[in-house]
């Protein structure tokens, strides 16, 4: 078990920037993969970008050059760095714990909104 905490949303005005933190309750270390979903209302919830625990990442196409997904293992933490924030970029906010090439881990965080106005 794990809890995920999710910080730093808010309001941003577009080409702004935000930092997202995810605080594990326990060392994430162990996990293959962290990663930062978002989901906007009625819509699926959207894979932006995954860390793995050698530190390869990747990215969804549309955050591209713009985000960049870190962890901290000593911190139990993971961070997205959000730059050039687009009002598409509106969602919420979520931090997944243990997923695989077949999908996202059991592990979820509340989520943060993130608000971008133009």
């Amino acid at each position: 078990q794990v809890q995920l905490v999710e910080s730093g949303g808010g309001l941003v005005q577009a080409g702004g920037s935000l930092r997202l933190s995810c605080a594990a309750s326990r060392s994430i270390f162990s996990f293959n993969a962290m990663a930062w979903y978002r989901q906007t209302p009625g819509k699926q919830r959207e894979l932006v970008a995954t860390i793995r625990s050698g530190g390869s990442t990747n990215y969804a196409d549309s955050v591209k050059g713009r985000f960049t997904i870190s962890r901290d293992n000593a911190e139990n933490t993971v961070y997205l760095q959000m730059n050039s924030l687009k009002p598409e970029d509106t969602a919420v906010y979520y931090c997944n714990a243990g997923g695989t090439i077949l999908g996202p881990g059991l592990y979820w965080g509340q989520g943060t909104q993130v608000t971008v106005s133009s």
